[in-house]
């Protein structure tokens, strides 16, 4: 086969179900395993990347308005590939290259490969995923191998929470400014790592949310997942919620429980690393029960409550 990946999740799917010899292409966000981060990059982004993240919420708002596309593929790229297996996605236009997109490219240059595309809303979806994937590619076997090695790590740590009789409110945040709560997954990770999350929308897309919603939850643990950003990203994007309304009375932060987290790697690309992102979770909420994760990169505390010390001047409380 010659494969070409349109979406990080898939490029780590394809790898771990042994076919990464066979991949010709990836997109520009392909980053894992190391040798898929060599290979030639078939997409690009269309968003400046020296934008903040006020205006890159603006910039995609109004793509997506005008019904355009967020990424390009390069069509140079796509012919010398000549893929005749590509995997993508049709779960977010935010995410990856339209389906649009990509039809009018390969009519474009003469292709017609067969096309996979994921589309999972739930922890279940993911699973679902990377069977589809195997079935699609003839590895039912190594996926099998795959999956029965992620289920026995997600019924883990379900053993170790379900008994536990302190579930803090967990907030995960998909966006700063503006606010966006978790969606899709999130929820869902939050309830078997040992929190609860209020705020997050389960199985569907991550919505902006008024900023007194989460005042009112006062999460005791506020976890940065912050889509397309890595650690050093995320923990600068903390800072801007000492300018909010309130921001002095919630637990999290007169805790120092706030998280920065490579969502980039993890939280956000739902394939093998999505149980990666629960392991690491788990530890953020009850790091007296699970162990820090491998990655020591994965995520960073943020310490905010020493602006509140020092007296850095905050929003108002009301």
């Amino acid at each position: 086969m010659r494969i070409c990946t349109l979406y990080p999740a898939a490029t780590e799917i394809v790898f771990a179900l042994g076919l990464g010899d066979e991949v010709v292409a990836v997109s520009h966000e392909c980053d894992y395993p190391p040798a898929a981060a060599r290979l030639p990059k078939i997409t690009r982004s269309n968003i400046p990347s020296d934008l903040c993240s006020l205006d890159i919420d603006r910039v995609v708002s109004s793509t997506l308005a005008k019904g355009a596309s967020l990424y390009s593929i390069d069509l140079d790229v796509m012919r010398a590939a000549a893929p005749d297996t590509i995997i993508s996605q049709e779960l977010c236009d935010v995410c990856a290259v339209s389906n649009e997109e990509l039809d009018r490219c390969l009519e474009a240059v003469s292709l017609a490969p067969d096309v996979l595309n994921l589309r999972a809303t739930s922890l279940r979806g993911i699973l679902n995923d990377i069977a589809s994937a195997a079935a699609f590619l003839d590895r039912n076997e190594a996926g099998e191998r795959l999956l029965s090695s992620l289920r026995a790590r997600i019924q883990a740590v379900r053993d170790k929470t379900q008994p536990l009789p302190y579930r803090p409110r967990v907030f995960c945040m998909e966006w700063v400014d503006p606010p966006y709560c978790g969606g899709h997954w999130m929820k869902e990770l939050v309830e078997i790592a040992g929190g609860h999350d209020g705020l997050s929308v389960d199985q569907k897309p991550s919505v902006r949310i008024d900023w007194q919603q989460v005042v009112d939850f006062a999460p005791e643990v506020l976890v940065l997942t912050c889509c397309g950003y890595d650690v050093a990203r995320s923990a600068a994007e903390s800072e801007l919620l000492l300018t909010s309304p309130g921001a002095n009375r919630l637990p999290a932060i007169q805790h120092d429980r706030i998280y920065a987290t490579d969502s980039s790697a993890y939280f956000a690309r739902p394939g093998p690393r999505i149980v990666d992102s629960l392991e690491i979770l788990a530890h953020i909420i009850h790091p007296d029960v699970f162990p820090p994760p491998k990655d020591a990169n994965a995520f960073r505390r943020v310490a905010l409550a020493e602006h509140l010390r020092a007296g850095a001047a905050l929003a108002p409380a009301e």
